[in-house]
């Protein structure tokens, strides 16, 4: 994989962790990943990524605290989506997945 399509990718699923944020709080750092993710270094993709699946354990954590079962539901999917990418880009470890 080019690092360009990786970078793509992450962004795409930053959108859709974004889509599925219950906490709009959230919103405003999603969309500087996103933002990080298609601008930035290449060399920065790794940090990106941890910082989204911190962002996404919090959307998910705030979900279940509030009963919101359905968002937890699509948050914890696009989490599962982002670790996914992570390990098959050697970006994140599977010991490091949230």
């Amino acid at each position: 994989m080019t690092q360009q399509y990786l970078a793509g990718e992450l962004s795409l699923r930053l959108a859709r962790l974004q889509g599925a944020a219950a906490n709009r709080a959230y919103l405003p750092e999603l969309a500087c990943l996103r933002r990080e993710a298609e601008t930035g270094p290449l060399a920065g993709l790794s940090w990106v990524l941890g910082r989204a699946l911190t962002l996404g354990d919090g959307l998910c954590w705030d979900a279940l605290e509030s009963g919101e079962i359905a968002s937890f539901t699509d948050q914890a999917a696009a989490c599962a989506e982002l670790c996914e990418l992570g390990v098959c880009a050697g970006l994140l470890d599977q010991g490091q997945q949230s």
